[in-house]
């Protein structure tokens, strides 16, 4: 089984999460659950590029701007054209902004532009709803989201990812940290088995529990390669 992880982090993520990783807790993680690749996020964005630097056979960086931040499009140009990393992070609730805000336009049009996708974190109100990112991916028809967690712990944001997802093609759902492994299911039933990817969210949540959602989710052999690698395997 061959498995490309959408969302992993490098960093140290305290008060209430608790958690944190070295590219080498990384790695040793993959390599125990067999993955080959991780896309990985820092909110120190040397760090992740310290990460993907070290070990360029086997981790992918995506930028982690914060658009309230004046240098934010600065740092995402540099990160892209310098540092070869291949996607953009928004997190609307830690960073707090709607992603329709003002702000946001010049990261997304920057990404819509060099083709990159822009992964969203999702579940949280008030920042981080499905209904909230569908709003931007509607307004951006040019440009690719990655919703991860599409809606989180939550079932009536789960619903929402779904059914955003479902009305807007520019869409793809990640799985990390969602409740319900049925919910897995039907997202490939109902938005598409090449729109839905794997991801653990590591160190927040650990590789056994969120490959074994996906592992009885009640996919076909040919959705599961296409959900834990081939779908995340076109992102980068």
């Amino acid at each position: 089984m061959r498995v490309i992880d959408a969302h992993s982090h490098v960093g140290t993520f305290g008060s209430w999460a608790g958690v944190s990783s070295t590219a080498r807790q990384l790695l040793r993680q993959m390599d125990r659950f067999g993955v080959e690749k991780a896309i990985v996020f820092s909110l120190d964005n040397r760090l992740a590029r310290e990460s993907v630097k070290a070990h360029p056979k086997r981790l992918v960086g995506y930028v982690w701007p914060n658009p309230h931040d004046p240098s934010s499009l600065a740092l995402v140009k540099e990160a892209v054209d310098e540092w070869g990393f291949r996607g953009v992070k928004l997190h609307p609730l830690i960073h707090s902004f709607l992603p329709t805000d003002e702000e946001v336009l010049p990261l997304v049009e920057f990404a819509e532009k060099r083709r990159i996708p822009v992964a969203v974190h999702s579940g949280h109100p008030p920042f981080s709803l499905p209904w909230s990112i569908g709003e931007l991916a509607e307004a951006h028809p040019g440009a690719r989201f990655v919703m991860l967690h599409m809606g989180h712990a939550h079932g009536v944001y789960i619903q929402a990812a779904i059914n955003t997802a479902r009305r807007l093609d520019n869409i793809v759902l990640e799985t990390s940290g969602v409740s319900m492994h049925s919910k897995i299911r039907e997202a490939v039933e109902r938005v598409g088995e090449e729109r839905v990817v794997f991801g653990s969210d590591y160190p927040f949540h650990d590789y056994s529990v969120e490959l074994q959602k996906v592992k009885v989710a009640g996919l076909t052999r040919r959705q599961r390669e296409m959900v834990l690698h081939d779908n995340a395997g076109r992102l980068i």
